[in-house]
């Protein structure tokens, strides 16, 4: 389904969660691991969540996810309850269904300028959202929906870099003891600084450019 070219073809999965492959892929797949765009708008915390207590945690479950109405009111109702503060990206059916006082959101939020600011990222393991979180070195819960979603989310789990929840049938506390946990993990925020560090040491943009540039220049497959 995927049109392979001849020439060059990048892909952006970090290696820290990029398996080995049974077969490789071919000497013209180039992995960009992440690669954040830098035209979002600027975004700061409101007031009442931006100085208030407990960790700052954005929650994002994508277009789709997030117009699953049910869902976003049973998030809501969960994370109501824990001591923390929560920014959400409401989504399509923003009207559909109110927050609660430990939480702001809008109907679509500036995401890569809003992950470097908060602490913990809650989301439907999309592929943008995984690999930017990783960009920032922000520990995951993943509540996957369809698709690579829950390929990424079973990869975050079992590397360590956050925690699966069965979407539709975490029970009441399993959501705020992931947080919790993933929270209270020194050696995981070690091991995402250091990732963060290298990623954006590399930025996948300026490596895509530089090597579209080197195949137009060379007119040959860049290897």
């Amino acid at each position: 389904m995927i049109h392979t070219s001849d020439w060059l073809n990048l892909y952006i999965y970090p290696a820290e969660v990029d398996y080995p492959r049974s077969v490789p892929l071919g000497p013209v797949w180039q992995n960009l691991e992440s690669s954040v765009r830098t035209t979002d708008a600027e975004w700061t915390a409101p007031p009442g969540v931006a100085d208030g207590e407990g960790a700052l945690i954005y929650v994002s479950l994508g277009s789709l996810g997030s117009g699953d109405v049910p869902l976003m009111r049973r998030l809501v109702e969960v994370l109501a309850e824990t001591p923390h503060r929560y920014v959400v990206s409401k989504g399509p059916q923003h009207e559909e269904y109110e927050l609660a006082e430990n939480i702001v959101g809008e109907e679509f939020l500036p995401q890569v300028s809003v992950l470097p600011q908060v602490d913990l990222v809650i989301t439907h393991g999309g592929n943008n959202t995984t690999t930017e979180s990783l960009h920032f070195g922000k520990p995951m819960v993943v509540l996957p929906i369809f698709w690579d979603q829950h390929d990424n989310a079973q990869r975050i789990d079992e590397t360590g870099f956050g925690i699966r929840l069965p979407t539709y049938t975490f029970g009441d506390g399993d959501l705020s003891a992931a947080i919790d946990r993933l929270l209270a993990d020194n050696d995981l925020a070690a091991r995402l600084a250091d990732t963060s560090k290298r990623l954006q040491a590399s930025p996948g943009n300026e490596r895509a450019a530089d090597l579209i540039e080197k195949l137009a220049v060379s007119g040959r497959p860049v290897a």
